[in-house]
Parts: C-alpha cells; structure tokens; sequence
C-alpha cells in the first residue's frame, strides 16, 4: 500500500496539482517533491492495515463466522494451558504469557512446551 501511495502521489504531483504548495515552501522544489512523495507512502504504510483487512473480510465474508469460533477456541486454549504469573521470578520469567509470538501449528506447540518447562521450574524450586 505504500508502494501504491507513493506511485500515486507521484504521478499527481507530477501533473502540476502541487505547484501552488511547492512555490510557497521555502526548500528546493526537487526536495518539497520528494518530501510530498514521501509523505504519501506514510501514509499508505499508515492506511495499509486498515483497507487490507476490509479487502480481506470482503474476499472472505463467507468464512468469517468459521474464523471467528476457531480464533475463540484458541484463545481459550492459551487461557487455559497458560501458567500462573505470580510465581515469576527475574531468574524464571513468564514465557509469552498472552502467546503473542504464535504463527503456526509448531509455534502452538513450542509455546505449550515452554509453559510446562516454566511449570517444572516452578516446582523444583
């Protein structure tokens, strides 16, 4: 999306849309340009989340309800299997308490195996 945006803001800007703006700032036009330019891929990088994720729940409408009881039943899988935090230490700290850091099936279970080496060490100690 910032790619798209700053293409765009270019190709605009290059159509003389811009001239008022760039004779009253008082830097080099070829430096206002590219800063327009610039300023036009933040804020594509900015926007890119939000219309990707309308883009994607269009796309996929009909598997939205699915995704949503799955994500929910994760969730109560990481509530459940995750470990008690006041046993924490600075010498044993939480592993990714919210499991935040999971992308795939093999992170799920990296992730459960973490928190049962945090429960042993709670034990032992």
């Amino acid at each position: 999306m910032a790619a798209a945006a700053s293409f765009g803001g270019a190709a605009v800007l290059t159509t003389g849309l811009a001239e008022p703006l760039v004779s009253q700032l008082p830097v080099d036009p070829l430096f206002a340009m590219i800063g327009m330019v610039i300023s036009c891929a933040g804020l594509g990088w900015l926007a890119g989340p939000s219309i990707g994720s309308l883009v994607f729940n269009a796309v996929k409408r009909n598997y939205k309800g699915q995704m949503a009881i799955k994500e929910s039943q994760f969730f109560a899988r990481v509530k459940k299997h995750r470990v008690d935090p006041s046993t924490s230490s600075m010498g044993n700290p939480v592993p990714d308490f919210y499991g935040e850091k999971i992308s795939s099936v093999a992170g799920y279970r990296q992730w459960l195996k973490d928190q049962r080496n945090f429960n042993k060490k709670r034990t032992l100690v």
